[in-house]
């Protein structure tokens, strides 16, 4: 089978400029803090959502409605809420972390698809059986620190479908376990989907260089000629024995165009393009370069693509990360 493109959609727009570019699948939230892109200007409205599934689906795509952060205790009227939307209007699948809302959505909307989000930082063969087997999920999307050949044993023994991220931001952080931006901002990425919120975002002049702050953090200092990334704490640079480094990660995007054909061989179901939050420049380009090179894969022909999605990709570097170095 033909793997299949999954792609980010952060307003009605770009759902639809994600399907016209050649994806198989879009995911996409709703509007507030149910999903972990919950940033000004993103996400959907209740019937922008309903209206975007039947765009999809007179096209012969899908819609996945990602609900994929953690209700505070004693308040998960908002996710139920979503979750009951998403079946209503039709989406292929939910996408959750959440026990109790994996739970709710399993009896609740038993004929409702349900997937594993990367939130819930399944990445060993048990882990992923206890959601398996308690909830049924058809598929699981995996965290961003799985070598290749590690992801070809998962598959192997848990006898669902597996998603994998091929383009977009990487982080250092377990998926779903990251608190370095709610200890700046007070807001936390797990449960309001807000990490590095951009009402917290400044950019500051400073000499020939460029601040970028959070808060009252200051993450990194560029100088005239260096690509400016997005400042979150993860990737920042601090000065640690008199000297400036990157820490953690530095601003890099994944992505596995040219190894698509081993990811394949590994038994992956699917490819996610990360970025919800970027725009239709953004969407139209990756998704129709991924759209191109999987279709050159199915005729036996890896290669015949080339990559220029260095242009679009966070700090215009590259890397294959864990898929070729492990974790480290």
């Amino acid at each position: 089978m033909s793997l299949e493109l999954v792609c980010p959609a952060g307003n009605p727009a770009a759902l639809k400029a994600a399907i016209d570019a050649g994806a198989d699948t879009v995911y996409c939230g709703y509007t507030g803090c149910t999903n972990a892109r919950n940033y000004p200007g993103l996400n959907f409205e209740e019937a922008e959502m309903a209206e975007g599934i039947a765009y999809a689906h007179r096209r012969g795509r899908k819609v996945l409605v990602a609900v994929n952060t953690f209700p505070p205790a004693g308040n998960p009227g908002p996710w139920q809420r979503a979750i009951g939307h998403a079946a209503s209007a039709g989406a292929d699948a939910v996408i959750l972390a959440d026990i109790g809302l994996l739970d709710y959505a399993a009896r609740r909307h038993p004929d409702l698809r349900r997937h594993l989000s990367v939130q819930a930082s399944a990445s060993n063969e048990l882990s992923i059986a206890f959601y398996r087997d308690r909830f049924d999920i058809r598929r699981v999307v995996l965290p961003r620190v799985l070598s290749i050949e590690q992801v070809a044993a998962l598959v192997r023994r848990i006898g669902i479908e597996t998603e994998v991220f091929a383009f977009g931001s990487v982080g250092p952080m377990s998926e779903g376990r990251c608190f370095l931006s709610s200890y700046i901002t007070g807001l936390s990425p797990t449960s309001m989907g807000a990490c590095a919120p951009a009402s917290h975002v400044s950019y500051v002049d400073d000499g020939d260089a460029t601040l970028s702050c959070l808060g009252q953090v200051t993450l990194n200092r560029f100088t005239r000629g260096e690509a400016v990334a997005y400042p979150t704490p993860c990737k920042g640079r601090y000065v640690t024995r008199g000297r400036p480094s990157y820490l953690f990660e530095e601003p890099v995007a994944l992505n596995a165009i040219d190894i698509l054909g081993e990811l394949k061989a590994a038994g992956v179901t699917a490819l996610k393009i990360e970025g919800r939050q970027r725009g239709r420049a953004y969407v139209t380009e990756v998704v129709g370069t991924f759209r191109r090179a999987i279709d050159a894969l199915e005729r036996g022909g890896q290669g015949a693509v080339t990559n220029r999605l260095a242009s679009v990709a966070e700090g215009r570097r590259e890397t294959r990360g864990a898929y070729r170095r492990g974790w480290r």
